[in-house]
């Protein structure tokens, strides 16, 4: 029997999305962890909480992306009590860039940081493998962000509503779990405005079926006992 996945990396093979709009911001995220050819978790949640107002997607290796987000939220922890009031997104982002950057020969993870300030509302940084961060006004990462290019491209709008922003994150989700074997499970979001922060869940059943896309079904097992007849004395 094979057992090299017992020793490779747990890889989040991943598609993730922040998605700024008309007063916050939409991250999203598929759930499925892998290690090799291996899923070793079907639901893991990769939008990973900061601080009150600020969240982080991550994708790549699972043990890289959750170290960095525990020494940021240590890190933001310290900066909040000396400040006496929340940490902005860009100084949350800038910690996560200064991590990266300065890790670059032995991270691999993608980070996407979402969330709303006083000063910026809804923003949206990426910091990408080798620790650049840029501002922008949606940001896609994960192997199944190579799917969704083109369509971000013609699909994303600026002033969106809540809601279309929402409907838009967990359409991408769906569309690269259609083609990434990687990606996966089912699709959670989080929405960050003023008025704090909202967790969605959409489980695999309730996603929309795109192009040759086979609906899910029961084992054929399953199917096997229940079709069988029951056994009289």
């Amino acid at each position: 029997m094979d057992m090299d996945w017992i020793n490779a990396p747990h890889s989040m093979g991943t598609t993730i999305i922040g998605v700024t709009y008309n007063g916050g911001t939409v991250l999203g995220a598929d759930s499925r962890t892998s290690t090799g050819m291996y899923v070793a978790n079907r639901a893991s949640d990769k939008i990973t909480q900061l601080t009150d107002n600020v969240y982080l997607c991550r994708s790549g290796s699972a043990a890289d992306s959750q170290v960095v987000s525990d020494y940021v939220r240590y890190f933001l922890h310290q900066h909040i009590i000396q400040l006496g009031q929340p940490a902005t997104v860009k100084v949350t982002a800038n910690l996560i860039r200064l991590l990266s950057y300065n890790n670059k020969n032995t991270l691999e993870t993608g980070l996407i940081v979402g969330g709303w300030d006083k000063y910026e509302g809804g923003s949206i940084y990426s910091v990408p493998l080798g620790g650049t961060m840029l501002q922008l006004p949606f940001a896609i990462g994960g192997s199944g962000s190579s799917y969704l290019y083109g369509f971000l491209d013609q699909a994303w709008k600026d002033g969106m509503s809540k809601e279309e922003a929402e409907a838009l994150v967990v359409k991408c989700v769906s569309l690269a779990i259609a083609r990434d074997g990687a990606s996966g499970g089912v699709v959670r979001t989080v929405v960050i405005n003023s008025e704090g922060v909202t967790r969605n869940f959409y489980p695999g059943d309730k996603l929309p079926l795109w192009h040759e896309e086979l609906p899910l079904r029961n084992s054929l097992l399953e199917e096997a006992s229940s079709e069988a007849e029951p056994m009289h004395a």
